[in-house]
């Protein structure tokens, strides 16, 4: 048996598992669906040639998240395409919000709210390494950069506040922030929802949104090749109903939602932690509608086109109403659709003149409605004709979404309710929330500090702690990712 089983080979589990490895351990991964990558997977969904994304689309933390900048994805094969405007946010009359890659265009374009737009993000795009410090850490050390932090912070906790609108005087600018904020799938005038839109708009601005030319699968397959390089093993198509099964690893490190630990381990778990456990609140869901097109999207305002990620919801109010209706479990009739166009930068997703086209709707954890008549009316109120540019279309309901990855409980894709308890405390209130009370058994999923994303950042403080505490290794991972791989026992 390895020194160390990895359970999940989502990004957060593959980061772990090419950390302990290159500190001279034997790693093996455990995958229960036929393919690696959990929600970094790409697949022909609709028809042959066509491929499309499983779950992540765009990337804004691929080039930026310290796991991600020390491993080098560029320097491992993958190549990362930046649309020159990062999301696009159309509103009716044929005009649109563009977050330019380049801060000062984005200014320009937005007018009499432009100089608001600066003194908001201007401070955060200068030092970007430090949010993104702030943002990615475990929660439980002071940032290097207080006074970055400082300003995060009172920015986040304008914009989660009554006072949110005070610096706009006009509606593409608080409908654009409000636009990326509801990635959080929680009223986005909330702390958590702000949180994550001051990061990734603050992300536009500097790198942008990178999407992987040929989809997102390239980044797991860039972590597999180096896990294998170092002598690691990856099991495909094994589904894992016990710990028990991997009784000598030294170290299990698991990148599962807490209903899965509790399913595999809860006969091995105190009654209070198991209580806590099921006590976690999943949120709000996706209903992912895939489209096969014969031509791009027919988008009426200018520049849309030219955005890899397009957020299809109308104006601040009407993103509000929607993300509330979600919060109260119904459905709204016309939901916030996040929509990906891979073709602005990537003409290798699909035959010569097609394209593929990526959305999801917000709908009520555990919904079992298709909602792709409402998402399809959604971008053709934008973009009048794009009913007559479908050729060939795939459904995934909230409902469905768990038979395809059983960390997305109810299609809940940030694996967890993004409340501000649970921004904190996830999965429970402990001081060290990636061990659990089994001795040497991790969590590092999404369920744990900083949160959902592609970025490898829970798998890397998991494996920080893992390291320490049962191979008495106390270097920096990061160092072990710039440095050559070194057995360190």
């Amino acid at each position: 048996m390895a020194d160390v089983v990895v359970v999940g080979s989502g990004p957060n589990g593959l980061a772990a598992a090419v950390i302990l490895a290159r500190a001279g351990l034997d790693v093996e991964v455990y995958e229960a669906e036929p393919t690696a990558g959990g929600g970094s997977r790409t697949a022909e969904l609709t028809l042959p040639g066509y491929r499309h994304d499983v779950c992540a689309g765009a990337h804004p933390m691929a080039s930026a998240s310290p796991f991600f900048r020390a491993f080098d994805l560029t320097a491992h094969g993958v190549e990362l395409l930046a649309p020159e405007v990062s999301y696009a946010h159309p509103l009716d009359g044929g005009v649109a919000g563009l977050a330019w890659r380049d801060l000062n265009r984005t200014v320009d374009d937005l007018g009499r709210d432009g100089p608001a737009w600066r003194a908001l993000f201007e401070p955060l795009v200068r030092h970007w390494p430090d949010v993104v410090e702030v943002a990615m850490s475990d929660l439980r050390r002071p940032p290097s950069g207080l006074v970055t932090a400082l300003r995060f912070g009172l920015r986040t906790c304008e914009q989660g506040s009554p006072l949110w609108g005070a610096r706009f005087r006009e509606q593409r600018a608080p409908a654009l922030l409000t636009g990326v904020a509801a990635h959080a799938i929680v009223p986005p005038r909330t702390l958590p929802a702000a949180g994550a839109g001051l990061l990734l708009g603050t992300l536009a601005h500097t790198g942008g949104w990178a999407i992987p030319r040929g989809g997102s699968q390239a980044i797991p397959d860039a972590l597999i090749a180096e896990l294998e390089r170092l002598g690691g093993r990856i099991y495909t198509g094994h589904r894992v109903d016990s710990l028990d099964e991997f009784a000598t690893a030294r170290a299990i490190l698991l990148d599962l939602a807490p209903a899965e630990l509790l399913r595999i381990a809860e006969h091995r778990l105190p009654a209070r932690y198991a209580r806590r456990l099921r006590g976690f609140r999943y949120g709000g869901a996706a209903c992912k509608i895939d489209f096969a097109l014969s031509e791009p999207v027919p988008w009426q305002a200018e520049g849309c086109a030219l955005a890899g990620t397009v957020h299809v919801i109308g104006t601040r109010a009407e993103a509000v109403a929607a993300e509330h209706a979600i919060a109260l479990g119904l459905h709204p009739e016309r939901p916030y659709v996040l929509a990906i166009q891979p073709g602005v930068v990537d003409s290798t997703r699909a035959p010569a003149g097609g394209h593929t086209f990526y959305t999801y709707a917000h709908v009520p954890n555990g919904s079992p409605r298709d909602v792709s008549a409402e998402v399809i009316a959604q971008v053709e109120r934008f973009a009048p004709g794009f009913r007559d540019v479908i050729v060939a279309m795939n459904v995934r309901t909230a409902a469905e979404l768990p038979t395809h990855n059983a960390n997305y409980i109810g299609g809940d894709i940030a694996a967890g309710a993004m409340t501000l308890r649970q921004f904190a405390f996830r999965p429970t209130a402990r001081w060290n929330p990636y061990a659990t009370p089994i001795p040497g058994v991790y969590l590092c999923s999404s369920a744990t500090p900083p949160g959902p994303g592609v970025h490898g950042m829970n798998g890397l403080h998991a494996a920080r702690h893992a390291l320490r505490d049962r191979f008495a290794i106390g270097v920096d991972p990061l160092d072990l990712l710039r440095a050559p791989a070194a057995r360190l026992r």
